[in-house]
């Protein structure tokens, strides 16, 4: 570890925390908190030996504060058995763009309610457009718990961890190296809870239900096998599988048994004493942000909340996982959110609509240049029949990496006022999916288990994906 570089960042907290034999000491944390973003910065927004210390540091600080990277797999398994009541929905979020504020309202939302089973979630296409790694992401959430005081264990998930079918059918072995390099990154940087998504690879054109998901299944098996052997001492990663890719057709319990049935075979081919899944993402008829109408609305769906519940309580039963994930639902009119609980589902992801909030508060001169961006990078993108409604809905989220330093610097009170905005949304959300008081029962299920870092994981480069245009948000 550099000495002069380690002490650069204890300044930076204006010497709140000091290092004594290798060990964390905070001297004085209401003055760390009101200084841990500047490591969140650095990490955003730095470069090289300094950026990885303060990843490093940042997670040594929170889990010596006891904000520790966990797995929510026992809650879940517990759920499956019958021991916590299917009462309430864990909302697992996309934080694309100023993810260390957004999950600061995240936490003050959580704090406010006593919540205590949400997940953070990023996608691996979202570290693509968002410029934006695993260890990244694991210090914005983290330092964001320290800033507010958040104390417990904190859920950190790969969201469509996918493989690219196009890449798949041109190089197989490229493309599977590329996933497998991308679990053992995100592990190590405490992401502890991976949804595996090969579905991108079920073959319609085959037969039976079983042969179209075939490749689904055996590879969902393998990626599951390499992360069990990849867990740190007492973690067990809480891993979920996807039946088919969302906005395709709506799932079916022949699908379901087909999946789990073969998943389950081909793991204990792998590993006998391997476990499988606390979780299956269904389609349900919801797509990935939404279809944008010409005026730039978002179109109203029809979500079928009986095949939810049906194959949630199919999931329970009969395989002992939580039950079925729903993906997509950030666009929803808030009225739905509480059906998501009705229904059983374990899990929904959102996204989309906390990008729309932040867009829709932008400075005016910002949005424009980004926009114009777009114009230049994205022209591609834009069909004939297109308003600009519609290809700036599309495309905006592209220029969240490009655009990361900027939106980052924008002026305190105007990123103030769009936290505040998330706050409030955050808070309706929780109160929709029921995990209002849910501290309780994650303080029940969960026993959180301190892993040490390894500083070479933070100062050594990792490379990213040069085309993630095909994979799911």
């Amino acid at each position: 570890m550099s000495i002069r570089e380690l002490d650069d960042l204890l300044g930076l907290l204006d010497h709140s925390v000091a290092i004594k034999e290798g060990k964390v000491e905070v001297k004085d944390e209401a003055k760390l908190r009101s200084n841990i973003y500047r490591l969140a910065e650095i990490s955003a927004l730095g470069s090289g030996i300094q950026q990885g210390l303060a990843r490093y540091l940042t997670r040594l600080i929170a889990q010596s504060l006891g904000i520790i990277p966990s797995s929510i797999h026992d809650l879940y398994i517990a759920r499956g058995k019958g021991k916590v009541e299917p009462n309430f929905t864990v909302p697992a979020i996309n934080l694309r763009a100023l993810s260390f504020d957004s999950a600061q309202a995240v936490f003050k939302a959580a704090i406010k309610l006593n919540a205590g089973a949400f997940i953070f979630e990023i996608a691996r296409s979202e570290m693509g457009y968002t410029d934006q790694r695993p260890s990244e992401y694991t210090t914005n959430i983290l330092a964001a718990g320290i800033a507010e005081g958040f104390k417990g264990p904190v859920f950190i998930q790969g969201d469509h961890f996918q493989v690219s079918a196009k890449k798949f059918a041109v190089d197989s072995d490229t493309e599977l190296n590329i996933l497998r390099e991308l679990i053992k990154e995100a592990v190590a940087a405490g992401f502890y809870n991976i949804d595996v998504d090969t579905s991108t690879l079920v073959d319609l054109s085959k037969a039976t239900i079983p042969e179209q998901q075939y490749n689904n299944t055996s590879l969902s098996a393998m990626f599951t096998a390499l992360i069990r052997s990849l867990e740190p001492k007492g973690v067990c990663i809480s891993v979920g599988g996807e039946i088919g890719e969302v906005g395709g057709h709506n799932s079916t319990e022949e699908e379901l048994r087909a999946y789990m049935d073969g998943f389950n075979s081909e793991l204990k081919k792998l590993d006998e004493k391997a476990i499988g899944l606390s979780k299956i993402s269904i389609q349900t008829g919801t797509s990935h942000g939404g279809v944008v109408l010409p005026d730039g609305s978002i179109a109203k769906v029809s979500v079928d909340f009986d095949t939810l519940l049906k194959l949630s309580r199919i999931a329970r039963k009969d395989y002992g996982m939580g039950g079925a994930v729903q993906h997509g639902a950030s666009t929803l009119p808030e009225d739905a959110f509480g059906k998501f609980v009705e229904a059983e589902a374990t899990e929904v992801h959102l996204a989309t609509n906390f990008q729309n909030m932040l867009f829709d508060r932008l400075p005016e001169d910002l949005r424009a240049e980004m926009y114009r961006f777009l114009d230049e990078k994205k022209a591609g993108d834009r069909k004939p029949d297109m308003t600009d409604e519609q290809f700036y809905y599309k495309v905006r989220k592209n220029a969240v990496g490009p655009f990361k330093k900027q939106v980052w610097n924008m002026p305190a009170e105007m990123k103030a006022e769009i936290r505040n905005a998330w706050e409030d949304q955050f808070v309706k959300l929780f109160n929709y999916l029921a995990v209002v008081n849910t501290k309780d029962i994650v303080d029940q299920t969960i026993k959180p288990v301190v892993v040490e870092p390894k500083l070479n994981d933070y100062v050594s480069g990792f490379g990213s994906d040069a085309d993630i245009s095909d994979l799911a948000d």
